[in-house]
């Protein structure tokens, strides 16, 4: 959400964003979406905080996100609702899973928020949770390289890129696509993850149109 800019809310990167989710909904495809806060808050960056009270700041933030990518949406016609995991019935509907299901039959863009509404859970593994909660077909991992490494590309030239994987050698490697309690609700619920940049247009439509990009992690 932050675009090149690092911090806070880049209204170029959502909006193009939006972009690229109208354009894969108009395809009839069911979209659920989490989004994180660490473009505005990371619970890690609390040193000498209350580690609880630093995550719900995190919680917060994710808030924050939803609220702009569903106005970004719903300016471009696409009926968008945003669930929060904590209850804030002025601005958000509070998670509850049949409503999700029923809104994404409808047609509507969810957008889940504030994480698990728990401390100490990545945002990672609200996805992997909401995920087998409304029996998603696949998570697509959006991140700022285009896969999984061996290594961190941007500081390793000769980092090698994966073109799939099993859970287990995520978890084994220690490879960061997602914290292992994630990966782990992935793979006992065989949800496949597919890891690609979403810093390129088109991406997102090419990776749900089934285009050979990124890294897929599944079951082997």
């Amino acid at each position: 959400m932050a675009g090149n800019k690092g911090f806070g809310i880049d209204f170029d990167t959502v909006n193009r964003i939006a972009d690229e989710i109208k354009e894969v909904k108009e395809m009839g495809v069911q979209i659920g979406l989490v989004v994180g806060g660490g473009n505005i808050w990371r619970g890690r960056e609390g040193i000498g905080m209350d580690r609880t009270t630093a995550d719900h700041m995190g919680m917060l933030a994710t808030v924050i996100n939803a609220l702009a990518l569903q106005d970004a949406l719903e300016q471009r016609g696409v009926p968008t609702r945003v669930q929060t995991a904590i209850e804030m019935r002025a601005i958000a509907e509070p998670y509850i899973r049949r409503r999700a299901i029923r809104h994404l039959e409808k047609g509507r863009v969810v957008i889940f928020a504030a994480g698990t509404g728990n401390p100490f859970f990545s945002t990672d593994t609200a996805a992997s949770l909401r995920a087998a909660e409304i029996d998603a077909e696949v998570i697509l991992l959006a991140k700022k390289v285009d896969g999984v490494y061996d290594k961190d590309p941007n500081k390793y030239k000769d980092a090698v890129k994966f073109k799939e994987l099993s859970y287990l050698d995520v978890l084994n490697k220690g490879l960061g696509v997602m914290d292992s309690t994630a990966t782990s609700l992935c793979m006992d619920n065989k949800i496949p993850i597919i890891v690609f940049d979403l810093t390129t247009y088109g991406n997102i439509k090419k990776v749900v149109t089934g285009k050979d990009i990124g890294t897929i992690v599944k079951e082997v």
